[in-house]
C-alpha cells in the first residue's frame, strides 16, 4: 500500500505542479469528488483487486454535477492519503484551457528539462547519448508521435532524423506544410537499448512506455494540437493502449482524449514495403488530416500515387 499511495502522491504532485507551471491557479473539481475526499479511505478487502497506479490521473468532469474549483496549492509530500483521494478522478483540468505561445513555450522548456534529467529507466539512461525529447511549433495544428528513438535520433537528440524521418519531412511537405509547422515526438524518448548489438532497434517494453508516456501526455496537454498522427502501431499502443494491429487500425478515426488521432503506417514501414499501394494507403490517411485540418487539397494532391 505505502509504494502504491507514494507513487500516486508523487503523481498528484506532477500533475500539479504542471497546470500551475501552465499558469493554471485553479482546477474543477466535481461536489462527488470533494465528497470522496473528505471520507475516509476504505482498506482493501483480501483478495481484492487493486487499481492501476498508473491509471490517468485526469477524468472527464460529469456533465450533469455542477464543477467546483479548488486550489492547486501542491500538497506536501507528508499529506494523509485521505487528503489526496482517488487519483482517477480526484483531479482534472477545466476541459478547455489555452495559453500564449510565450506560455507554452516556457512551460515546454520546463518539461524538457525534467525529461533531460530522466534517469527513471536505469538501462536507458546508461546507454542513450541523448534523450529525445520532441521538436517542432508549439502552436501546431498536428502532432506526429513516432515509437522510439533510433541511433541518429540518439545521436542528435531530435526526432525523427534518420531515412524513416527523412520519408516523414516529405510526406509532410507533400500536404503543404513543412516541419516547422507540426510537433514531432516519440512515445520514449530514449532510444531502447540493444545490449550486445552494435545496430538495430527494438520495440519498447510495456513498462518502458509506461514510465515515459507522462512526458508525452503534458506535451499533448501543452501544445494541443487539432490532430494527432500515430505513425505505427507502437505509437497507437502508447497513446490508446489497444494492440490491434496497424493494418486494421489505420486509416480509421480515432480519439485521445477528445482530439482525433489517426493511425497510420510508420514511414520505416514505407521504406521496406515501397510498393505504390502502401504509399497510397498513407497518403489518403494524410488526405483525411489534411480534410480534418480544413486545408485546402489540389487535384495533384488527390491524385498522389494513383496509377496513371
Amino acid at each position: 500500500m505505502a509504494a502504491a499511495y507514494n507513487e500516486l502522491l508523487d503523481a498528484t504532485i506532477q500533475h500539479l505542479e504542471n497546470l500551475k507551471s501552465r499558469g493554471v491557479r485553479h482546477v474543477a473539481v466535481t461536489s462527488e469528488v470533494l465528497k470522496a475526499l473528505q471520507s475516509p479511505i476504505e482498506k482493501p478487502r483480501a483478495n481484492a483487486p487493486v487499481s492501476n497506479p498508473r491509471a490517468p490521473i485526469s477524468a472527464p468532469l460529469e456533465k450533469t454535477v455542477a464543477p467546483k474549483i479548488i486550489s492547486t496549492a501542491i500538497p506536501s509530500a507528508t499529506s494523509e492519503p485521505s487528503a489526496i483521494g482517488n487519483r482517477q478522478s480526484a483531479i482534472t483540468a477545466p476541459s478547455v484551457i489555452r495559453h500564449s505561445s510565450s506560455e507554452k513555450a516556457a512551460a515546454i522548456a520546463a518539461l524538457r528539462e525534467r525529461a533531460l534529467a530522466c534517469v527513471k529507466c536505469p538501462n536507458l539512461a546508461a546507454s542513450r547519448k541523448n534523450v529525445v525529447f520532441g521538436v517542432g511549433n508549439v502552436d501546431a495544428q498536428v502532432m506526429f508521435v513516432g515509437e522510439a528513438p533510433g541511433a541518429d535520433e540518439d545521436e542528435k537528440g531530435e526526432p525523427f532524423v534518420g531515412a524513416a524521418g527523412q520519408l516523414l519531412t516529405k510526406i509532410i511537405q507533400a500536404t503543404g506544410l513543412s516541419r516547422a509547422d507540426v510537433y514531432i515526438a516519440n512515445i520514449l524518448k530514449c532510444r531502447p537499448d540493444t545490449p550486445g548489438e552494435t545496430s538495430g532497434n527494438r520495440k519498447p517494453t510495456a513498462a518502458e512506455m509506461a514510465t515515459c508516456i507522462p512526458y508525452l501526455h503534458e506535451q499533448i496537454d501543452l501544445i494541443q494540437p487539432r490532430v494527432i498522427v500515430a505513425l505505427g502501431a507502437t505509437a497507437v499502443e502508447g497513446l490508446l493502449g489497444k494492440t490491434v494491429g496497424i493494418t486494421k487500425l489505420r486509416g480509421n478515426w480515432q480519439e485521445y482524449r477528445g482530439t482525433p488521432l489517426m493511425p497510420t503506417y510508420h514511414p520505416a514501414y514505407l521504406l521496406r514495403n515501397q510498393a505504390m499501394s502502401e504509399k497510397r494507403r498513407v497518403w489518403e490517411d494524410m488526405l483525411a488530416v489534411m480534410g480534418k485540418l480544413e486545408m485546402p487539397i489540389s487535384e495533384k494532391q488527390q491524385n498522389y500515387f494513383l496509377k496513371a
